[in-house]
């Protein structure tokens, strides 16, 4: 029963949504909700609790997800393309990014910008301008492609770990010792981490965690990049060259290869699209969210270039050729040995956050794939802790689901832990199709864009060119998978 101000106590219908633990009035079908007056102003039109997001919590999810472990393989980058295409390539990556991330906001909402139907997901937004099939295609590819980013994520902090305990090694050893450590135990306690903070149920709740993560991702890249100014002063110029790496030292073959998967690495540094919808679904409201989420991923991908272009023209100036696939795992730098271990720490804490920004979208899927498939089942639906538990809550089938996902996640990371290699794959495999050609095609049929319109052919000669890029880059890093394959030994991780 809900009491009315005016009349007393009247019947009502209403839904629950379990992760909010609120019982809310039913819609009357369509997307607006009837409210009592006294309760209008806590919730959104769609009947859902009053959305907080703003542009500055949107940063700090975009970031969280953009300024991750990829950063690190950026010197590597330059090194292969060399001072021209290295930086260029940032730049225009940054650019694809950022404008078809404006078209993808505009998808949020059907219809009216301001008070059409919410698209709650990157998939909703797929199947309400383009139809089931491509629901289906694009589903596959995004939950393939955050399965991927989890993997990627726990080798990159698994090596973080073991090169603090590498950095320890060399300050009491000297860097001609190879201090060998295996990253198998490293990899599982990043693991047993996960598995407590996927107990988190939503992106609402974990907007202390991103901002968290955000901050030690600025502090390892500030550390980066001070180390490679220091090193460049240290050697008295810069290293490097117009076109990169030369051949000699390797093959035209593998230098084509290189090249190739260095446009892998760069993309996979600024894969956010595909958790962009599910971000914004977290805006409030006025003013329109896609003005809200324009603003922060103009904000964040420009802060995030020239994060980028600062710590990689560092690394390729202080190493040259011999600039590491992992800047601060690579030892190029040994000392001092305690900032190294501190940007390491960051990474490693930056990655808990990001993994979480990551698999959220993953994580509801299947989570109300579950609910509605069995409305009913207290083991789907109930929740154990009260909500002044919150952020952490357990559930009987989300403990069970989330906790199956990271150890298979950290299983397959102890089978194949090529960090070089797998960014740039994951970064090739989910550019083209979620960051360029469904939020073309998105836009396309909301904005009614004419066919064989010069916008149309403007539009689609970008996706065309970015799929080239991307199937070259795909190529690239398989090969260096098949090249890592050859010396390949299962669980043994050695580094």
């Amino acid at each position: 029963m809900e009491r009315d101000p005016a009349s007393g106590p009247r019947q009502v219908s209403s839904l629950f949504y379990p992760h909010s633990n609120t019982r809310l009035p039913m819609t009357d079908g369509t997307n607006a909700f009837s409210f009592d007056v006294s309760t209008a102003g806590f919730y959104d039109d769609d009947g859902r609790r009053k959305r907080t997001g703003t542009v500055w919590t949107a940063s700090a999810h975009i970031i969280t997800a953009v300024i991750g472990s990829g950063v690190l393989s950026l010197a590597w980058a330059i090194g292969q393309l060399g001072w021209i295409a290295g930086p260029a390539a940032m730049i225009l990556f940054s650019a694809v990014t950022y404008y078809t991330s404006s078209l993808l906001s505009d998808c949020y909402r059907t219809g009216d910008p301001t008070t059409g139907k919410r698209n709650y997901t990157y998939m909703d937004a797929v199947g309400s301008n383009l139809g089931r099939m491509k629901v289906l295609l694009c589903g596959w590819i995004q939950y393939a492609n955050i399965f991927g980013v989890a993997i990627g994520y726990t080798i990159a902090a698994s090596i973080s770990m073991m090169a603090i305990k590498r950095a320890d090694c060399f300050h009491r050893r000297g860097p001609k010792d190879p201090c060998h450590v295996s990253g198998d135990a490293y990899m599982m306690i990043f693991g047993a981490v996960e598995i407590v903070f996927s107990q988190i149920p939503g992106f609402d709740q974990i907007w202390w965690l991103s901002t968290l993560a955000a901050i030690m991702s600025f502090t390892y890249s500030s550390i980066g990049l001070a180390l490679g100014i220091a090193k460049v002063i240290a050697n008295g110029g810069f290293k490097g060259s117009l076109t990169g790496i030369s051949v000699g030292p390797i093959t035209q073959t593998e230098k084509i290869w290189r090249s190739f998967q260095a446009f892998g690495d760069i993309a996979f540094a600024y894969s956010y699209s595909m958790i962009l919808i599910e971000i914004q679904d977290t805006l409030k409201s006025p003013p329109s969210e896609a003005k809200t989420m324009k603003r922060a991923s103009l904000l964040s991908v420009a802060v995030t270039t020239l994060f980028y272009l600062l710590c990689g023209c560092s690394g390729y100036a202080a190493f040259g050729d011999a600039a590491p696939g992992n800047l601060l795992t690579g030892f190029g730098f040994f000392e001092p040995f305690w900032l190294l271990n501190l940007a390491n720490a960051a990474i490693v804490v930056h990655l808990v956050g990001a993994f979480q920004v990551y698999c959220q979208p993953l994580f509801a899927f299947v989570e109300s794939s579950a609910r509605r498939r069995w409305p009913r089942s207290s083991i789907i639906n109930a929740e154990l802790l009260s909500q002044r538990w919150a952020p952490l809550q357990l559930n009987v089938f989300r403990l069970l689901w989330r906790s199956a996902f990271v150890v298979a996640v950290t299983v397959i990371s102890m089978l194949l832990p090529f960090f070089n290699d797998v960014v740039g794959f994951l970064g090739a495999i989910g550019f083209w199709p979620l960051t360029v050609y469904f939020p073309i095609q998105m836009y396309i049929n909301q904005k009614r864009v004419k066919k064989w319109s010069r916008r149309w052919v403007c539009l689609q000669t970008l996706s065309a060119a970015c799929f080239a890029v991307s199937a070259a880059a795909a190529a690239g890093s398989v090969a260096g998978i098949v090249l890592d394959l050859k010396n390949y030994r299962p669980f043994k991780s050695d580094y």
